[in-house]
């Protein structure tokens, strides 16, 4: 049986290993199989025989292997069967031409995150895409996640792949266009880790994993770039909170309640540094800010001796450098104005934000617990009601029901 600690290599190295065979030989489904052969091998054989010296170069050996031999048992059928039936360069992922420059195999993580955030794909083919390609996520992991149909998954992220063929696999000259892309796809795979947004469990702490993991490579590849210090700064300082955002029942507990006792002060004391280190670089971008407010929150001794008044700056310079439409940061600013001048001048902003946000869950949760501070408990009690019937998350569900049905 596997341990923990080389399941956590086999994933570490599947996407590297993916991206040799796929900037060796294109053909990015054979490629994947090939992967998924070898990962299987491993499993069966490094219990017993013990994890090689070199465990990457085992794989893309193997792997490599299995790859040639279904390719030539392919093109053999291939001929027998209709001899123009051969693969073109707009049938399969593109190998690099003889003599171009190659990138070396620790690049090819962001390659194929690249690959993965193709302007092409939806937004929810990026994110099935990454999870099975880069996360090494089994489809059926993926499905489980998003809450629907294995098959339905596995058609998404197949047809993901057929709308990227003939890709070329190389890190693309607007590389640094599509970098946002590439850290938004991993902000919203920790996001539906951290808050899951339907189903009977809050968190889905594997997703939260996996995002922080692969925002690591990113950065392990990226050393200098300032806002992919900031994304990893903020997962961290959030999922630091992860094990005191649930009681013993499973039930949700808001972070001024929350057991700070229990936070993770190792993740907090790295975003942290994060932070300090990602800031001063400029410019500064929306994680970093956001990685800064999370900080002080983190910082806090007690919900009590919350630095606010910062938080509010904060806020006040986030939601001017994020992007036009992005309403959840000026929600984030209407708390942050209830502390610091009192809650109906934060109910007054969340009025602003009626027609962006008007019958979403987290506006109405948000003008609840300000409506309970201002001391309205029927009206807060009708938000709460309000946000419980448009929330798709059972725990969330139960906490909002929870609150109104204390308000009498």
């Amino acid at each position: 049986m596997l341990t923990a600690s080389t399941e956590d290599l086999l994933r570490r190295h599947a996407p590297q290993v993916l991206g040799a065979l796929v900037r060796r030989h294109g053909h990015f489904d054979a490629a994947e199989d090939a992967v998924q052969e070898a990962l299987l091998a491993a499993a069966r054989q490094w219990p017993d025989a013990g994890v090689p010296d070199n465990p990457r170069g085992w794989l893309i050996k193997v792997a490599s292997r299995r790859l040639v031999d279904a390719l030539r048992s392919d093109d053999a059928r291939r001929r027998r069967e209709e001899a123009d039936a051969a693969l073109t360069p707009r049938d399969a992922f593109t190998a690099p031409p003889p003599g171009e420059s190659r990138a070396p195999c620790e690049d090819d993580t962001l390659t194929l995150l690249y690959l993965c955030c193709h302007p092409e794909l939806t937004p929810a083919a990026q994110v099935a895409l990454t999870l099975r390609a880069v996360g090494g996520l089994t489809t059926a992991e993926i499905a489980r996640a998003h809450l629907v149909p294995e098959p339905t998954m596995a058609q998404r992220i197949s047809r993901a792949k057929q709308r990227v063929r003939g890709v070329r696999f190389r890190r693309p000259e607007d590389w640094r266009e599509r970098l946002p892309a590439v850290l938004q796809i991993l902000y919203l795979i920790f996001n539906e880790g951290y808050t899951a947004t339907s189903g009977p469990r809050l968190q889905r702490a594997d997703l939260a994993r996996e995002a922080i993991r692969l925002t690591r490579a990113v950065r392990a590849l990226l050393p200098g770039d300032s806002e992919v210090a900031g994304l990893l700064a903020l997962m961290l300082l959030t999922d630091a909170r992860r094990a005191a955002r649930t009681d013993a029942a499973g039930e949700l507990v808001r972070l001024d309640e929350q057991d700070r006792t229990l936070w993770d002060r190792a993740e907090i004391d790295e975003g942290v540094a994060l932070v300090a280190l990602a800031l001063p670089r400029g410019p500064v971008g929306p994680y970093q800010l956001q990685a800064a407010i999370a900080a002080l929150h983190d910082e806090a001794a007690s919900a009590e001796d919350t630095d606010w008044p910062q938080i509010l700056a904060l806020y006040d310079l986030l939601v001017r450098v994020v992007p036009e439409g992005e309403v959840m940061a000026a929600l984030g600013r209407a708390v942050a104005v209830a502390m610091v001048h009192g809650p109906e001048a934060g109910l007054t902003e969340t009025d602003k934000l009626t027609d962006a946000l008007g019958g979403h869950h987290r506006l109405a949760a948000v003008r609840g617990h300000l409506l309970e501070l201002a001391g309205d408990r029927d009206a807060a009690r009708a938000a709460y009601q309000e946000a419980a019937g448009g929330t798709l998350s059972r725990p969330e569900q139960r906490y909002l029901q929870l609150r109104a049905a204390r308000l009498g």
